[in-house]
């Protein structure tokens, strides 16, 4: 057989495709569009390992399967190019880190066009490029000029917000603002100067800056969103945390939160997404009731869901933020309270919220007044309350809430039942909605859901409360003290902020001389020398990571406009993302966000969609497979896995790339451990076995494999087609090398189909029903698996079909050209070079997939088993459609049969059409 040459075949076909600029795509098609979009990734310095293309191949094949079946396929390929690791690279070294970024994406191109992705490069985006961000720059101006009106229920320029006030003040107005913001009269607006209605503004824009309690990363130097803290330390790189309070820019997405949380019924994402979304977005709908401080004028207001427990409540609780607490500690109590404070403060909000456990809090020295019983309960700050929900108090009802029945247990206080279904125990509240309210005045009587209407209608008739709906949603923080991100297009005059003008984007990043924050302890940014708008200072702050990937998709609809965001034809042609890949980490951030964006800009008429990808997929993790060598302890000689338990040892982790089929290359242990070259081994039946555990893909457990080794191996197909394999897209599964032999072998008989020795033959005869039949068996199984993303069972599809006509000896063109264009989405390089040999001019890219019949897969016949007394005794064909008295006939006469009947007369003959025959005698 002629040689199956993948290193020479794939950088052919490659240099080709680039050449004639097969994959780029036009926004002028009559064809319907079909737009596929990986996540882009952030280019890490670590390049690729086995584990990133997983999803990348998965939309390769639908992109490349859409794209036979008539579909202009938009398939681009950019990077989330702002990050902090660059940054901390630049920080270590001095190196700027736009330097270190684009070799990293040098890297990370080289090894994706090595795997033939389909992606059309002269659309390729940066998010550091200021070409790009000069457009990242603009929506932030869009956003911080507009507001929220809940009348028309969409976001609307902050003109329409000002003219209202010039004519009526803001009485009438219904919005997204701070809760904070004063009634005004027009005469009063009227007479403010322009930074007083500067200020008042920033209340209500939907970008704005505000005192706010903030992430504070000291090792970072920077300001960190909820989702990139982990038990109060940062993700990336695993630094602590403190809650701070620093004025700060954020973006008003609780404007939207209802919005958001209805749009995911008209999305096809995963359930498991949408119900993260859900759970972050938080709705809740019930009251907010003022608590009367004892002998004080302040009051405070809690939010309730539950206020048909009114009656059970016995004490109140601060979140340690809270602006009250310093308000109502006593002088006693204060050295107990800031202790506290301390303490709560350099805890994450999720540490807090998940530690149940453990029960914390401090008196404030102070009482408030219950507003029905009037009798008086106190008031204590604990970390299980947070700033950010509700109003940052809660009305405590032990006997309905496990964390205020532990503290009431804890502090000892009062638990009344409040409803006769409670069943407490000495250990556990009772928070049911059955049963009838008692102990509770003028709610007796009622059910907990009639109690809650009648508590609201009570609240609001004595004026010491409203009905309300809140959410866990929080304002987005936007600003980063960080060097290596998008400016904020903003400049100051007279402490106001000011927008720089649209013809003066992009602002571009300044030099400067260190990327660390200043002496003064502003961020890097101002380091840079003369850096201002006409001797006004610019914002120092840089755009949070998120920014760039909230509207990157609409980009690459019309990468090269200059004088738009994104063109109108290009948006009307290609409207939104119909298939989105990525990972399920990022539900609460980007996923969040770019909703946010997408409908913002839907709001102010630039896009026609409010939800920016209509189908969602995660894919699953590749995990490691660790190899492990077993070191005796106290000596230098290592024993063979099966060998272990006979001696005290210990694992070390070894490289895998030296072990292949769990079984060690000694001379390159030694080589990868130094103080190993002189260590004793002892051997099953003359090999070292290794151990082996699924794990992490990491650098210290040095089971990363470079997918450039097996591409280098095995040819970039057969990597494709293998990383399939392994199993359904969304599920995490283990990488293991030693199945990848497999696959390159089916590759090899595929090659072979076409070759008669060393000649490349292909025969134009006409096909036997059994070709047909595996042909279009293969075509409708495929296309139906790649429908469902059922990939792996699509390669083993292939696999069965290739065994299956080489059984056959089969030649054909009319078979074997169909099935390589089936084959082309996994496998690209070799079916290229097959369609080339079959005597094809075009690329295979531009061929149609091939039509199933389903004629071909229907039986003509049918092998009945044939039983006597309920022992099958032979299996006879009858023609499909063949009656029951002829399937009679034919069974009697079969030889075999006769032999068993012995000349009797059967008693009775079941016949069950297409499944069996049974003879009773």
């Amino acid at each position: 057989m002629a040689e199956y040459n993948f290193q020479e075949i794939e950088k052919k076909w490659q240099q080709y495709w680039n050449d004639h600029k097969v994959y780029e795509v036009s926004n002028d098609s009559s064809k319907p569009k079909y737009y596929i979009l990986d996540m882009f990734p952030y280019p890490s310095g670590a390049g690729l390992h086995v584990g990133h293309p997983l999803g990348y191949i998965a939309s390769d094949i639908v992109s490349r399967f859409k794209r036979l079946n008539g579909f202009n396929v938009l398939h681009p390929m950019g990077f989330d190019s702002f990050g902090l690791p660059a940054e901390q690279y630049a920080i270590q070294t001095g190196q700027h880190p736009a330097i270190t970024t684009d070799e990293n994406i040098d890297r990370y191109k080289e090894q994706l066009k090595a795997l033939a992705f389909s992606y059309d490069w002269s659309r390729e985006l940066r998010t550091s490029d200021p070409k790009f961000y000069k457009w990242t720059q603009w929506i932030f101006k869009l956003i911080y000029n507009s507001w929220y009106n809940k009348d028309s229920d969409k976001a609307e320029s902050i003109d329409t917000l000002v003219n209202i006030l010039e004519n009526q003040g803001n009485s009438n107005v219904n919005a997204a603002c701070d809760s904070d913001t004063p009634t005004i009269t027009a005469e009063e607006w009227n007479s403010y100067h322009e930074k007083e209605q500067q200020l008042f503004l920033l209340k209500y824009r939907l970008t704005y800056q505000a005192e706010t309690t903030v992430n504070w990363c000291p090792a970072l130097g920077t300001v960190l969103s909820n989702d990139e803290v982990k038990d109060g330390f940062s993700e990336r790189g695993g630094h602590p945390v403190i809650k701070k309070k620093m004025p700060q820019w954020s973006m008003r997405i609780t404007a939207y939160a209802d919005r958001l949380l209805s749009g995911l019924d008209k999305i096809d994402w995963p359930e498991p997404i949408k119900e993260m979304q859900r759970n972050w977005i938080g709705k809740s709908n019930g009251a907010e009731i003022d608590f009367k401080v004892a002998d004080s004028d302040v009051n405070i207001r809690v939010f309730t869901t539950r206020i048909d427990t009114i009656f059970g409540v016995t004490f109140l609780v601060l979140a340690p933020e809270s602006d009250l607490v310093q308000t109502l500690t006593t002088s006693n109590q204060k050295q107990e309270v800031d202790a506290y404070i301390n303490v709560a403060k350099n805890r994450s909000e999720r540490e807090r919220m998940s530690d149940a456990k453990n029960v914390t809090g401090v008196f404030t020295g102070s009482y408030a007044v219950h507003p029905f019983s009037q009798e008086q309960i106190p008031i204590y700050v604990a970390d299980y309350v947070l700033a950010g929900y509700g109003t940052g108090a809660v009305m405590a009802v032990p006997s309905g809430d496990q964390r205020d029945f532990d503290f009431a247990k804890k502090f000892n206080l009062s638990i009344p039942v409040i409803n006769d279904a409670q069943k407490l125990t000495d250990t556990e509240a009772d928070p049911t909605k059955e049963g009838k309210i008692i102990n509770s005045d003028f709610l007796n009587g009622l059910t907990p859901t009639e109690a809650m209407e009648r508590g609201i209608k009570e609240v609001e008739k004595r004026n010491i409360g409203v009905r309300k709906i809140n959410f866990k949603l929080r304002d987005a923080i936007f600003g980063r003290q960080r060097y290596w991100g998008e400016p904020i297009p903003v400049y100051y005059e007279d402490g106001i902020p000011k927008l720089i003008p649209d013809e003066d984007l992009p602002l571009n990043l300044p030099k400067i001389d260190e990327y660390l924050p200043t002496e003064d302890g502003d961020p890097p940014l101002g380091r840079a020398s003369n850096w201002n708008y006409h001797s006004h200072p610019y914002e120092l702050s840089t755009m949070p990571g998120w920014a760039g990937s909230s509207w990157y998709f609409f980009r690459y609809m019309d990468p090269e406009n200059e004088s738009e965001f994104c063109g109108k034809k290009a948006l009307n042609y290609w409207k939104d993302v119909d298939f989105y890949l990525g990972g399920s980490e990022h539900a609460t951030g980007h996923l969040l966000y770019a909703r946010f964006w997408t409908k913002f800009l839907y709001d102010m008429g630039f896009i026609e969609v409010d939800e920016f990808a209509k189908k969602l997929i995660n894919q699953g993790m590749i995990q490691g497979r660790s190899n492990f060598a077993y070191r005796i302890n106290g000596e230098n000689k290592y024993v063979s896995k099966g060998l272990k338990d006979q001696y005290d040892t210990t694992p070390i982790h070894v490289d895998v790339s030296i072990v292949k089929d769990d079984v060690l290359d000694i001379q390159a242990f030694k080589k990868f451990r130094p103080d190993a070259a002189g260590a004793d081994f002892v051997l099953e039946d003359g090999k070292y076995l290794c151990g082996w555990e699924v794990e992490k893909m990491s650098k210290s457990k040095y089971n990363v494999v470079n997918p450039d080794d097996l591409v280098d191996r095995y040819g970039a197909d057969t990597l494709r087609m293998y990383e399939m394999f392994l199993g359904p897209i969304e599920q995490s599964k283990p990488w293991n090398t030693n199945g990848i032999e497999g696959v390159y072998k089916f590759l090899r008989k595929y090659w072979s189909l076409f070759h008669t020795g060393e000649t490349f033959e292909v025969i134009d005869q006409e096909p036997t029903k059994d070709e047909l039949k595996i042909l279009h068996g293969a075509l409708k199984k495929v296309a139906e698996d790649i429908d469902t993303l059922s990939l792996n069972t699509s390669v083993s599809t292939f696999m069965i079909a290739v065994n299956e006509l080489s059984s056959l000896k089969c030649n054909k063109r009319a078979i074997l050209e169909p099935l390589t264009i089936a084959l082309s989405p996994f496998a690209p390089h070799i079916t290229e070079e097959i369609w080339h040999l079959i005597g094809n001019d075009s690329t295979i890219v531009e061929a149609t997939y091939p039509v199933f019949e389903e004629k071909y897969l229907v039986e003509d016949s049918f092998e009945y088993p044939v039983s006597v007394n309920g022992k099958m005794r032979a299996k006879i064909s009858f023609p499909t459609g063949s009656s029951k008295e002829d399937i009679e006939k034919g069974a009697l006469a079969n030889e075999a049969i006769q032999k068993w009947l012995d000349g009797n007369t059967p008693k009775k003959i079941i016949v069950v059409p297409n499944k069996i025959v049974n003879i009773v005698i």
